[in-house]
């Protein structure tokens, strides 16, 4: 299959990027993991030590002579899962001063896909221009906004709502493979309300 770049920084949610991690390479995708070291310490307190586990390799942030630094290494995309205000400053003013960012630049220049997934709330208007800025270089921008329709039931299946955005956009999953890790919407969904009238959500919580 390809292989991925997966960067994780030092914004809350590295559920997120386990998550996503893991999709991967069930889709038989490889992963190469850049990850800050605010992003290994919210890795750990946020206990998602099993990210690790799905890397088939893991670069040191600092390492300019990893092959994800070069436009001639063959990967096929990269997202940035969960990214933090400053990583994504950084990726809009291209200042390329560690290997994440360097990688995302890389990403930009060669004209493959880059996903950046801001977990912020809620933007300040220099958050708003560096989102915007990023997309004008070619970049999607997904923010962490799980959806409630699927009804999801558990932590897990809430992230997945994103997380299947982020593959579709990769170009790392097909319709079929997203539905399989989120229902899609149809049209007939919006006639089966749950047993309670459609009071509670899946998670128990009300409707509003």
């Amino acid at each position: 299959m390809s292989r991925y770049i997966l960067g994780v920084t030092g914004a809350s949610g590295a559920i997120y990027a386990t998550r996503t991690a893991m999709h991967l390479k069930r889709l038989g995708h490889e992963v190469s993991l850049v990850v800050t070291a605010p992003g290994c310490d919210v890795v750990k307190f946020e206990g998602q030590q099993a990210l690790f586990d799905y890397a088939d390799r893991t670069f040191d942030v600092d390492d300019f002579f990893a092959e994800c630094a070069s436009g001639s290494a063959d990967y096929a995309g990269m997202a940035v899962v969960p990214c933090s205000m400053g990583t994504l400053g950084r990726i809009a003013a291209g200042t390329s001063d560690n290997l994440l960012v360097r990688s995302a630049d890389v990403c930009l220049k060669e004209r493959r896909p880059l996903v950046i997934v801001p977990r912020e709330m809620p933007y300040n208007l220099i958050h708003i221009e560096n989102m915007e800025r990023v997309t004008r270089a070619g970049a999607v921008v997904v923010p962490a906004s799980p959806q409630f329709y699927s009804r999801p039931a558990s932590i897990e299946e809430l992230v997945d709502t994103v997380v299947a955005k982020v593959l579709k956009h990769l170009g790392a999953a097909s319709a079929e493979d997203c539905a399989e890790i989120v229902k899609p919407w149809n049209s007939s969904a919006s006639q089966k309300l749950p047993a309670d009238g459609g009071s509670q959500n899946a998670l128990g919580g009300p409707i509003c």
